[in-house]
């Protein structure tokens, strides 16, 4: 006799927060939000939210803009596009919402990153491009300028 265990509460969320996670990495140049994918795995947004911050140590949302900035990144050292043309290449739809999440990221603006990125990873494999040029998340780059208190 053979019966299939069924996971606790907590391991199915878990399986349900990868699937988000994982379909966040495949579609994040689709436009997303986190009530449809909330939708998707039967959960409430709200829920959805909480758990992915506890599990991932970030929101949902956060981590979409991540993916879609290092997406970016790439794209604007490849020099092809504007920095306009990259900011709808990647899901965005606000050049303003895109350029301040990237500055948080990266620490420089899109448009200084293009210029100063376009020859940085000549001759160096993508895999390992992509690694070192990687933003921090959940330390945002640090403030240029100390400031005083």
């Amino acid at each position: 006799m053979s019966h299939q265990a069924v996971p606790s509460p907590h391991l199915r969320d878990l399986m349900r927060l990868r699937r988000v996670r994982d379909r966040i990495d495949r579609e994040s140049a689709q436009p997303l939000d986190v009530e449809a994918l909330a939708r998707s795995v039967n959960m409430s947004a709200g829920h959805l939210s909480r758990q992915f911050r506890l599990a991932y140590g970030e929101s949902p949302y956060s981590y979409l803009m991540t993916r879609r900035i290092e997406r970016a990144m790439a794209l604007l050292r490849q020099g092809d596009l504007s920095v306009t043309d990259v900011c709808f290449e990647v899901g965005c739809s606000s050049l303003g919402t895109f350029s301040t999440r990237f500055t948080e990221l990266v620490g420089m603006p899109p448009s200084l990153y293009r210029q100063q990125a376009a020859g940085a990873t000549v001759g160096i494999p993508p895999c390992i491009a992509k690694q070192v040029t990687r933003p921090i998340r959940n330390r945002e780059a640090p403030d240029p300028e100390p400031r005083l208190e």
